[in-house]
């Protein structure tokens, strides 16, 4: 229970959960993935994804991939009206906890916007560096993306 008497929670998404998802992710991304997509990526055994509820409501989703060692994060999205309330942290310590009891695994990585200025912000206080750039990799509109890479998730798990 937050000290404001809302209960926040975390789970893994499962197939009743996706409709919901699609609503968040079409709100939050200019290309959403598709029904599709979230179903196979359920059934990809490589996939983690979680969804955060507030007052049993899902109001965040994030997940990645676990290959080789290190957790991909594909995607992280709070509902607009939800934002601000440190739910984007909540599920990013979430797939960090998922990725360490899937092999120990303290290593991730993403691509984020280099325009998305919140994203930035968090994934930079969460441990995450720039370490490289892809030109024109988003193609709504051409923006380029950073790699980021946090090699020590462990120390946000405390």
């Amino acid at each position: 229970m937050e000290p404001d008497g809302r209960k926040v929670s975390l789970r893994r998404m499962t197939e009743e959960d996706i409709d919901r998802v699609l609503e968040i992710e079409r709100l939050s991304f200019p290309r959403p993935w598709t029904k599709a997509s979230f179903l196979a990526e359920l059934q990809n055994a490589c996939a983690r994804y979680a969804v955060l509820l507030e007052d049993g409501v899902i109001v965040g989703f994030g997940g990645m991939w676990i290959i080789v060692g290190e957790a991909h994060v594909n995607n992280v999205a709070v509902h607009p009206d939800f934002r601000a309330r440190g739910y984007g942290r909540r599920l990013m310590k979430e797939l960090m906890r998922m990725a360490w009891r899937a092999g120990e695994i303290s290593q991730m990585t993403l691509e984020v916007r280099v325009t998305n200025a919140p994203a930035l912000h968090l994934y930079r206080s969460m441990g995450f560096e720039v370490a490289g750039l892809r030109k024109k990799y988003y193609e709504d509109n051409g923006d380029d993306a950073y790699i980021l890479w946090c090699h020590n998730t462990i120390e946000n798990l405390v």
